[in-house]
């Protein structure tokens, strides 16, 4: 074989000839996501479980000041309106209504939980350490020392 005939058997195996293409198929979300908004968060809130209506789940999150998002404010969702389902002017997929909220009410929800959580664990920890008894600790901090050789 010559050297010519070589190269031009390697140029054909080179990898740009054997990469695949970058805009492989991928499956479909079960669940499209907007393009987001500035200013709002978008969510997902549950309208029915099981082909029950799930009216309490519903109110309680409009209460926190989630808001249907209407169909026409977002194009870029492909859609077919659910056959007798309540919101007929805006996103549902299979019992998810799609919502939005603005991000200082999020922000705001956010830390009224956290400042929650918080002060549940400070009053478990209170009543954990009111029962200590000097004499049988039960929160003792530990610290261990490795040495290595003699001392």
């Amino acid at each position: 074989m010559s050297e010519e005939t070589t190269r031009a058997s390697q140029d054909l195996d080179s990898r740009e000839n054997t990469m695949r293409p970058s805009d492989s198929w991928k499956p479909a979300s079960s669940l499209p996501q907007p393009s987001p908004r500035d200013g709002f968060e978008h969510r997902w809130i549950r309208t029915s479980m099981l082909g029950q209506a799930d009216n309490t789940n519903v109110s309680q999150k409009m209460r926190e000041g989630w808001v249907p998002v209407k169909a026409t404010e977002y194009p870029e969702i492909d859609f077919i309106p659910e056959v007798g389902g309540r919101y007929p002017d805006n996103i549902e997929y299979g019992g998810l209504l799609l919502c939005r909220i603005p991000k200082e009410q999020l922000d705001k929800r956010n830390e009224y939980y956290n400042e929650m959580a918080v002060n549940q664990m400070n009053a478990v920890d209170n009543s954990f350490l009111r029962e200590e008894d000097p004499r049988m600790p039960l929160y003792k901090e530990n610290s261990s020392r490795t040495t290595f050789g003699r001392r």
